[in-house]
């Protein structure tokens, strides 16, 4: 079986020759990755099961002083946060589309590498990401504060945004699945450490209507939804799954209850991620991270799970407990490269 066969074949609620796994990093774990493994790319070295396609968020222009502007006119300031950086200023200040102008879904910039990659590594899942895909998007245009306060004093400017934000999404990934891809992956947070920002009621009413649309159009066409929600959100996983949701990430255990919601939902849906970022990868030694990887590797023995830690990996993880992960999940038995 390709790396491409065995992700399918977890979300089609089988059993795996292996749990599969697709690990990511932030710049400053990066780095220290790569000055171990030289000048392998990363995601060779560690034979990563899912292939990245598009350009998430759409970061494409350069600005002075660590600060980047995304295609909807966001400008990031990274002097911090190297990644993704903090939200700079306000591009809708008032709750109305008034004058603003979306992008083009369509920008080559997101399609360009598309063929290329899936030429070089088509052994693996294809998957097309939107990042900031309904709500964050929301909030990073109009301000966190703010857009909370129009879910009440405002909900029909909040329903006019979302739906928006929506059509573009629909138009990007209709675009998308014109190449020979597996999966569309919506980035949007909801949760915190404890339940989601705006409540379940607020979720169900302004989230989830946008969402069915946007789900639905991928569904249709025959592929695979993933997602991506940092926090608390387990609540939402019947909603998510009625609606046509596959994969959920990053399935965090500070937060969540891995071992129970793995056998529970299998075969309905499966989950990316569940190695501790918050705890056992900072904090832990190298033989923490084994224990807690094999455990997860057991828990996904009969499908249902992809692995991975909860988030990228952080710059204050050392080198030893990255590989002593990398270490166990290539040592599996029915792997090989």
């Amino acid at each position: 079986m390709t790396k491409r066969d065995v992700i399918r074949a977890v979300l089609d609620g089988k059993q795996p020759p292996y749990v599969p796994w697709s690990c990511g990093f932030t710049l400053e774990a990066a780095e220290k990755l790569q000055a171990h493994y030289g000048d392998l790319d990363l995601d060779d070295a560690l034979d990563n099961h899912l292939l990245g396609l598009g350009n998430g968020i759409g970061f494409f222009d350069d600005l002075p002083n660590d600060r980047v502007r995304d295609v909807f006119g966001v400008v990031w300031d990274r002097s911090v946060d190297k990644d993704i950086g903090q939200v700079e200023g306000c591009v809708l200040p008032e709750p109305t589309l008034r004058g603003y102008t979306f992008p083009n879904p369509l920008d080559p910039r997101f399609f360009a590498d598309i063929p290329g990659r899936i030429a070089s590594h088509g052994d693996r899942f294809r998957v097309f990401s939107i990042g900031f895909s309904l709500y964050e998007r929301a909030w990073t245009l109009r301000g966190m504060s703010n857009l909370m306060m129009d879910f009440h004093d405002h909900p029909d400017f909040v329903d006019e945004l979302l739906n928006a934000i929506a059509d573009y999404n629909i138009a990007q990934t209709r675009e998308a699945l014109k190449y020979d891809i597996d999966a569309i992956h919506f980035g949007d947070d909801w949760g915190q450490q404890r339940g989601l920002q705006m409540g379940p009621r607020l979720w169900r009413r302004f989230i989830l209507p946008p969402l069915t649309r946007m789900y639905s159009v991928v569904r249709d066409a025959g592929k695979y939804v993933s997602i991506h929600s940092c926090g608390d959100v387990d609540e939402l996983f019947d909603d998510l799954i009625g609606i046509g949701l596959t994969m959920f990430n990053p399935f965090q255990p500070e937060v969540m209850d891995v071992a129970s919601l793995i056998p529970r939902y299998r075969g309905r849906l499966a989950f990316h991620g569940g190695l501790s970022t918050q705890r056992t990868l900072p904090y832990g030694t190298p033989d923490d991270v084994r224990a807690e990887t094999r455990r997860l590797l057991e828990l996904g023995r009969e499908g249902g799970y992809v692995f991975a830690p909860a988030h990228a990996v952080e710059g204050d993880v050392s080198l030893e407990n990255m590989l002593a992960f990398i270490e166990v999940i290539q040592s599996q038995p029915g792997y090989t490269r």
